[in-house]
């Protein structure tokens, strides 16, 4: 597994007659330690059609410096990245092949950007000697490799936080820098400089003033697919790197996408949308078996929690993980395996082709204030139907089910609104929080049902042990409980779901 790191920094614009101003008065800052002057030599690497660069993920393998290897980083969020290290070696590591392999999905990696960099680093440290930051000026020449033959050079100042280091500590150096005259960085990392300037000219990105206006509905529901199936290509790291609730994003963005080709079904065809769908469907179920019992041990785990330690009769927890590890056994693995098959990258394919050449329907060319709101206003009703018959029902199995076809439909209500959000605005916001107010019910509904299958199943595994299963029923008996107050605060949320001022306001 590679190494990895968090990796907090700010970028300043410089030039060779910069020279840093006195960073021993920034608090909590005692002295300025210089730590001398390396060479650093990368070669940043992507497809033809930058499509690393296209997602902010970069890709080096340098010489030079305490770190030479290969590098590969992962934006998380503005200034923050995380980065992944192998040890220096002449191809790339098979880690970090598995890691892009939903972006590049066969396509050829090639050298694009030479960089080398004169570094000259200073280490901020406190009283104790610790370090707290380190600044380095940066001298870089900087050479196309692949897309032309530019070159570029500049000098800039980078400031990255020590592990564990206070974030403060990034504001009160930058208030320094701006003091003296030091400006932030436009572009976000040296690779986005070094491909902006070296470019050909006639490739050269001109400022637009912000992005292509979305006349139509269709313009709309495709910018909404678009969102999440770069969502689940984005997630894809992630999720093989087992970072938290990673699955669960992926697994939603497959739901949001697969539910929008369902609702928008006048916007595009369903002759060639519900192939997709059905690919998004198979997904979404790979990706929920670890899911669904991480949600189910947190339920146990928190109900045993609550209950004190005098009614904790036998085993109970030692059951709990044994019965949980069975189930899980072999998840990730399997997760990883589906991510590397065959089948989920042919689904991304389809995605990309859907995209570049999307299957619009004459609805598609309407106003989105006219196509849209018919849309979200038929997943209400069927929503309404579900619901409606789920209450007439007596409590029981039959009831069970009913909630959890409501749920499923209130979730596809959801999602159509949100879709519908950026043209709407407020109304499909409010209607969105309506859906998921009662969504959210009728999750923990659904849950509640799971988690006394489970608990069933946990008792008898204690009885046949000769164990207790005194706390297996009366955790069985707490979840019942919690299902009927459930239920019976349905009416009321729904009542105010299906307020039908909340539904005008979609039309206007």
């Amino acid at each position: 597994m590679a190494d990895s790191k968090r990796e907090i920094e700010r970028k300043y614009e410089a030039t060779a007659q910069t020279r840093l101003p006195d960073l021993s008065r920034v608090a909590g800052v005692s002295a300025v330690v210089h730590r001398g002057v390396s060479e650093l030599d990368a070669v940043y690497h992507d497809t033809e059609d930058l499509r690393l660069a296209a997602g902010s993920l970069t890709l080096r393998r340098r010489t030079g410096g305490s770190d030479a290897g290969w590098h590969l980083k992962f934006p998380v969020a503005s200034g923050i990245r995380d980065e992944l290290q192998e040890p220096l070696s002449d191809t790339l590591p098979r880690s970090f092949a598995g890691l892009l392999r939903s972006r590049l999905r066969g396509s050829e990696l090639v050298p694009v950007v030479r960089l080398r960099t004169a570094r000259d680093v200073h280490h901020l440290v406190d009283a104790e000697g610790e370090m707290l930051a380190e600044v380095a000026v940066d001298t870089v020449r900087a050479e196309r490799l692949t897309g032309g033959d530019g070159t570029a050079a500049w000098t800039e100042i980078e400031v990255e936080l020590a592990e564990n280091g206070d974030p403060a500590l990034l504001d009160a150096v930058e208030r320094r820098l701006r003091k003296a005259g030091v400006r932030p960085s436009v572009l976000p990392s040296k690779l986005a400089r070094a491909l902006a300037e070296t470019a050909p000219e006639r490739n050269r990105k001109k400022g637009t003033g912000g992005t292509t206006a979305r006349r139509t509905a269709g313009d709309h529901v495709l910018a909404y697919i678009r969102r999440q199936a770069e969502a689940i290509v984005a997630l894809d790291p992630a999720v093989r790197r087992d970072l938290p609730d990673s699955v669960h994003q992926m697994r939603v963005a497959t739901r949001r996408l697969r539910s929008a080709l369902r609702t928008y079904r006048r916007i595009l065809d369903r002759s060639v949308t519900d192939p997709v769908g059905d690919e998004l469907k198979w997904l979404a179920a790979e990706l929920g078996i670890d899911r669904d019992q991480e949600v189910l041990d947190a339920r146990l785990l928190a109900r045993l929690a609550a209950l004190p330690r005098t009614l904790v009769l036998g085993p109970v927890h030692s059951r709990l993980r044994i019965w949980s590890a069975a189930r899980r056994g072999g998840s990730r693995h399997r997760t990883v395996a589906v991510l590397d098959g065959k089948r989920y990258l042919a689904l991304l394919e389809c995605l990309d082709t859907l995209l570049a050449a999307p299957p619009l329907l004459p609805d598609a060319s309407r106003a989105p204030e006219r196509a849209l709101p018919r849309a979200v206003l038929k997943e209400y009703a069927r929503l309404a139907a579900r619901v409606g018959r789920a209450l007439e029902l007596p409590p029981g199995h039959d009831r069970d089910l009913a909630l959890h076809d409501a749920r499923k439909a209130a979730k596809r209500a959801r999602y159509a609104a949100e879709a519908a959000r950026p043209a709407l605005g407020k109304p499909a916001e409010r209607f969105a929080a309506r859906m998921k107010a009662v969504q959210t019910l009728l999750g923990d509904h659904q849950d509640s049902v799971v988690a006394r299958d489970a608990l069933r199943t946990l008792a008898a595994q204690a009885h046949a042990a000769g164990e207790s299963a005194f706390t297996w029923g009366l955790l069985y008996g707490r979840e019942e409980a919690a299902a009927s107050a459930g239920e019976r605060e349905l009416p009321g949320v729904w009542r105010r779901a299906s307020r039908p001022r909340v539904r005008a306001a979609l039309e206007g």
